[in-house]
């Protein structure tokens, strides 16, 4: 084991639960709810709860809570099992569903009952709250709570039986309305709902509530340590006080973490869903969004996010990120391990006016001089050539190297080229630029003849550049607002995508999803799964190049 001081708490929970002989294996799951997708927040719960199986030889489970199927879709159970697969957190034959124990769930919902310790009540969800008290006053005695065993019994089958319609009736725990935790004061363990369930069909009309479900789900699967975020640590009583009455002979233990927050980004359900319904996202994909399936389809890599969420760290005291660690992040990934190809995104027409019409040569380039292994390739180059916009400017300010009448820069990997002019059309619009070529410059270097230039650029060959669509992001908040208004809703920023038509290497015409790229000079790409084809690729920027983010912070 890692010195002690390294160890994060609960690593160092679990290390005294073993030596004490509590329990003699570690057993952890991953329990989401399938109403919606999984965002980055999830991704702490999953590399946590997997890593720790992993790092103590034990078992890990993914399970569904789907215990209320007025949310719950198939699409979400399948979005959910490809996102947590695609993490590396490898659940082998452990998936299960609360769905499968509904018949275990009921049974020891009567041995609570005939136990005297939970009861059916006939107020509604508007009477109860009343009747729970506030956090300075206790609760009042539902008028029900003295009902016989026999009754309860009566009663609760009934409910089973579909006999009363929704809201008639639901089963209480009996615990103490005077409790200082809320929680406590006879929660709601059973509800009636005449809806089908996307698992269990039209078997059921009555559902258990949460804090009843999880901790028997946890019991039933054997599971040691429930690891869960902070807000269940007020409910940690009532999941402890299930188990017990329930009989349940090995306990699991529940043990609290900090949420992953990051700053001004949106990861609630109910927003997300208004984002998707509304059209102002492409789905819960869109690669604006931090759902993992984003995150996914804009080029973040598992990798990447698994050094998130390990700088993050593992606490029990509440913090958030910024996004430029996440960026951080899939930029130290991706920087050893793509190639660094040249892409024009907003194009400009480049003639050079004494080179030879008609030819055409090859140059060689270097794939990624950070790694050897990924080799060389040939670039076209001739007359014409595709350029950055930005990389022209017939009257710049001081300190601009890159081309302006008279100036010379290099073309990456070709030839020192000096600017001789420009064509405009009738609106004074520069549709061109003009420039002449020294053949002794070849590579780019200069060196030979003791020349040296200030600019670099990129280009591509206009005669066989493949078109590109370019998609360049921008957080979907407008972060100088904040997330959200006054009203609730979120301060959209209108430039959150811009859509580019620009020009790539032949070579990436044919690039395939998820493929990644360094652009040189605009950033990190990466192939869209979902709108490139063959010949028509698009590429959605996953990070720019600069980053203000320090690892030391």
């Amino acid at each position: 084991m890692d010195n002690k001081e390294t160890r994060n708490f609960i690593e160092r929970e679990i290390d005294k639960d073993l030596k004490e002989g509590t329990y003699s294996s570690v057993h952890t799951r991953f329990p989401p709810e399938p109403n919606g997708y999984l965002h980055i927040g999830h991704a702490k719960s999953i590399v946590l709860n997997s890593g720790i199986a992993e790092e103590y030889g034990g078992l890990f489970n993914l399970r569904f809570d789907d215990t209320n199927p007025t949310k719950e879709k198939p699409e979400f159970v399948e979005s959910i099992k490809e996102d947590v697969k695609w993490l590396g957190a490898d659940w082998g034959d452990r998936l299960f569903f609360a769905s499968s124990y509904f018949d275990k769930m009921y049974e020891y919902a009567l041995v609570l009952i005939e136990k005297g310790s939970a009861y059916v009540s006939e107020l509604n969800a508007d009477e109860i709250r009343e009747y729970r008290g506030t956090l300075t006053e206790p609760g009042k005695e539902d008028p029900g709570r003295n009902r016989s065993v026999e009754e309860n019994l009566r009663i609760f089958k009934e409910m089973k039986d579909g006999v009363y319609e929704d809201g008639k009736y639901v089963l209480r725990g009996k615990i103490d309305m005077a409790s200082p935790n809320i929680n406590m004061r006879d929660p709601i363990l059973y509800r009636i709902a005449h809806i089908p369930h996307h698992n269990t069909g039209d078997k059921w009309c009555i559902y258990p509530m949460y804090d009843f479900a999880h901790p028997l789900e946890d019991a039933i699967e054997g599971i040691s340590h429930s690891l869960c975020t902070l807000e269940f640590e007020d409910h940690r009583p009532l999941y402890d006080w299930v188990i017990k009455e329930c009989g349940i002979e090995v306990p699991p233990r529940q043990i609290e973490f900090a949420k992953l927050y990051l700053n001004n980004v949106v990861t609630g359900k109910r927003y997300i869903k208004k984002l998707v319904e509304d059209g102002t996202v492409d789905g819960w994909d869109d690669p604006r969004l931090v759902s993992i399936a984003g995150l996914r389809r804009r080029g973040y890599t598992p990798e990447s996010i698994r050094k998130f969420v390990e700088l993050c760290g593992i606490s029990k005291a509440q913090s958030t990120a910024e996004m430029e660690m996440l960026e951080y992040c899939i930029r130290e990934d991706l920087k050893p391990k793509v190639k660094r190809l040249m892409a024009v995104i907003h194009p400009l027409k480049l003639i050079i006016d004494n080179y030879p019409e008609g030819q055409t040569e090859e140059l060689k380039a270097v794939n990624n001089p950070d790694n050897e292994e990924l080799g060389e390739r040939t670039v076209s180059f001739s007359r014409e050539l595709w350029i950055e916009r930005e990389d022209f400017m017939e009257e710049p300010p001081k300190k601009y190297f890159r081309l302006f009448p008279g100036n010379e820069v290099r073309l990456m990997n070709a030839y020192f080229v000096k600017c001789t002019g420009c064509d405009k059309d009738a609106e004074g619009n520069i549709t061109a630029v003009h420039c002449t070529y020294d053949p002794l410059t070849k590579q780019g270097t200069g060196v030979e003849i003791g020349r040296k230039v200030k600019g670099t650029i990129h280009w591509v060959n206009a005669g066989d550049a493949a078109p590109a669509e370019i998609r360049l992001y921008e957080n979907i908040v407008d972060e100088e607002k904040g997330v959200y208004n006054e009203e609730g809703n979120i301060n959209l920023n209108p430039n959150s995508l811009e859509v580019c038509a620009g020009f790539v290497e032949k070579s990436l015409s044919e690039a395939k999803a998820y493929d990644s790229f360094q652009f040189v000079r605009n950033g990190f790409f990466c192939a869209d799964a979902k709108d490139s084809k063959p010949g028509k690729p698009v590429f959605n920027r996953i990070v720019s190049l600069k980053s203000s983010f320090k690892l030391s912070q």
